[in-house]
């Protein structure tokens, strides 16, 4: 018998009435029937899908879409407003070129030398005095926009002045779409600025400037095609980079007569100076050989190899600033 007990103050059969005056929802995880569900029905066991929430996807992907397009051209912004050369006093010309068969057999994947950049345009920022064109540069641009969509610039300094109509437009006319950055692949952008050596500046957060012609030069060739597999092969090309540089450009009158002879004796063997196919070391020797006198003064073999080399039209650009 339990000590306690305590009468039950409700009875069982008590009836709550629930309030009106709210909002009342239907219960959505109640099962409906297959006639009455046009939401998420199954028929044939395959599921229906609402056309609001199918017009909700193609809404979501027209807006994702729409700011992966403003992220490139906010990236591209960026990088013009971050450049430290951003000081410039007039904007020259700007230039693409659609991508045509080059004449190298391979040629460079872009995104697997620099890596992936989700639609961002790589900038390509030179410094160069206008007392000393870098030729191999003009040379290396045209194929460039040979091989990529290349939007191309030329500015001038507020250092430098009186720079001559060629340098002006040494890249060629403005294009039409040049404010629509996102079109292109890779940029361009050439500075004539009071600067004793050429500087190349590619990532201005991640990467210190590049100095010298020379470097300059074997880093944009690499973008249009790789260098000789062969050890041997790929150090003969780099002691033509620096002798042309150093001995035919900046050397005396004696240390370039003997570089016209190595010149001559090397192109008795081979047509090209390092291999079957045009590298870099015959884009720099060019280039060197003709800033330093007249073609009609070089050696046969010289002469012939010169004539060569124009025949393949990358050189055109570099020519009226010879004259």
């Amino acid at each position: 018998m339990p000590m306690y007990q305590v009468k039950p103050v409700f009875g069982d059969d008590i009836k709550t009435d629930l309030p009106t005056c709210m909002y009342k929802l239907p219960n959505i995880h109640a099962q409906r029937s297959a006639s009455g569900c046009s939401e998420h029905a199954l028929q044939n066991g395959t599921e229906v899908v609402d056309p609001a929430f199918r017009d909700l996807e193609v809404r979501q992907d027209k807006i994702m879409r729409r700011l992966y397009e403003l992220k490139a051209a906010v990236d591209g912004l960026a990088k013009t407003v971050t450049t430290p050369d951003a000081d410039l006093d007039q904007t020259v010309t700007s230039l693409s070129q659609s991508p045509t068969a080059t004449s190298f057999r391979g040629t460079a994947d872009l995104d697997s030398l620099l890596g992936k950049d989700l639609g961002a345009l790589r900038d390509i920022v030179i410094n160069a005095n206008p007392a000393r064109p870098p030729l191999t540069l003009l040379v290396l641009h045209a194929m460039l926009c040979q091989r990529y969509r290349v939007l191309s610039s030329v500015h001038v300094h507020s250092s430098v002045s009186g720079v001559p109509a060629q340098l002006l437009s040494c890249l060629g006319p403005r294009h039409a779409d040049s404010y629509v950055r996102q079109r292109f692949q890779l940029g361009f952008t050439l500075i004539w600025k009071d600067v004793s050596k050429l500087q190349m500046k590619f990532s201005i957060q991640n990467m210190c400037p590049i100095e010298g012609e020379a470097n300059v030069a074997r880093f944009l060739f690499r973008l249009v095609a790789p260098y000789p597999s062969d050890p041997a092969l790929a150090t003969l090309v780099d002691s033509w980079v620096d002798t042309a540089f150093f001995q035919l450009a900046e050397g005396s009158a004696k240390e370039r007569s003997a570089v016209l002879r190595a010149l001559n004796g090397a192109l008795g063997r081979d047509p090209w100076l390092a291999g079957p196919e045009l590298s870099l070391a015959d884009i720099a020797c060019y280039c060197c050989v003709l800033q330093t006198g007249p073609a009609a003064s070089s050696p046969a073999n010289v002469q012939r190899w010169l004539k060569a080399c124009e025949n393949l039209g990358h050189f055109g650009p570099a020519n009226p600033l010879l004259q």
